[in-house]
């Protein structure tokens, strides 16, 4: 009987690893189903004018992943801050633009929630000077993605960056790349590109570009990449997936090799827009 009992647990949750995954789907695909509310539209013109930009095909499947996202995800209004739909949607807005022609995307799968705050929040991190001493220092921030399955992000900064359509800098974009790379339980700057074969090119051309920028950094030079990207690999990515969306007529143009990596892996082309 306890043998009959283990193989009956055994194919319980054989069945459960397999037919979770399908349940899940089927869930997803009726919340795509259903009409995309008239006042998200009003929202998405008002708030994120970007998307006008999009092709009419590429409008209808950010809408379908827009309601999987809000359907799934939850947001927490942070530091008295009353979280509205009009936060929801302008933020899986931005958020779903880097799902776009994935066959079945995962929505994030390590995301648990969504912090908002009215502003810049304030972070105390242990940082070691020189001597290895470890000392409190105080960070201002608009926007932190955590590998504990939270995105943290200034609802200021979040409307900013949507509104502000060409200036490379957009925090929603930054923090979800960030969630992108972090899928495998922490950031180094190589999200999974579907195949193990991809990543010697991505390394060669995200290494090179990246020693490229902490140079120009160095010497002081105008760079098309935020400075901050120098930072370090993981930084690097989420700094340059803003600039591919926002400014990838730039970006084709001056960083040529990396563009064609970010078309790969994003599987979109922002120039034709």
């Amino acid at each position: 009987m306890p043998l009959l009992i283990t193989a009956s647990l055994v194919l319980l949750f054989i069945a459960w690893l397999v037919g979770e995954p399908w349940l899940v789907e089927w869930r997803r695909e009726r919340v795509r189903r259903r009409p995309f509310p008239q006042a998200w539209r009003r929202i998405l013109r008002r708030r994120v004018p970007y998307l006008q930009r999009l092709p009419a095909p590429l409008r209808q499947e950010l809408a379908r992943h827009i309601q999987v996202f809000l359907a799934e995800k939850p947001f927490i209004g942070c530091g008295g801050l009353q979280v509205s739909e009009e936060m929801r949607v302008t933020v899986a807005a931005q958020a779903c633009l880097l799902l776009l022609n994935r066959p079945r995307p995962q929505y994030f799968p390590e995301l648990r929630q969504v912090l908002l705050y009215p502003g810049a929040f304030i972070v105390d991190r242990l940082h070691a000077d020189g001597s290895g001493v470890l000392q409190d220092r105080r960070q201002v921030l608009a926007g932190e993605s955590w590998q504990q399955g939270q995105v943290i992000l200034s609802w200021q900064d979040s409307v900013e960056g949507a509104a502000i359509v060409d200036d490379g800098r957009n925090v929603v974009i930054h923090e979800f790349a960030h969630q992108l790379d972090q899928e495998k339980g922490y950031a180094n700057g190589a999200p999974w590109l579907g195949r193990r074969d991809r990543y010697p090119r991505w390394s060669r051309v995200m290494s090179e570009e990246y020693a490229r920028l902490q140079q120009q950094v160095a010497m002081g030079e105008p760079t098309l990449i935020h400075a901050y990207g120098a930072t370090n690999p993981a930084e690097f990515f989420a700094v340059v997936s803003e600039v591919f969306f926002e400014r990838a007529a730039e970006m084709s143009w001056v960083h040529p090799e990396l563009y064609r990596e970010l078309t790969h892996f994003y599987r979109v082309d922002p120039r034709r827009w």
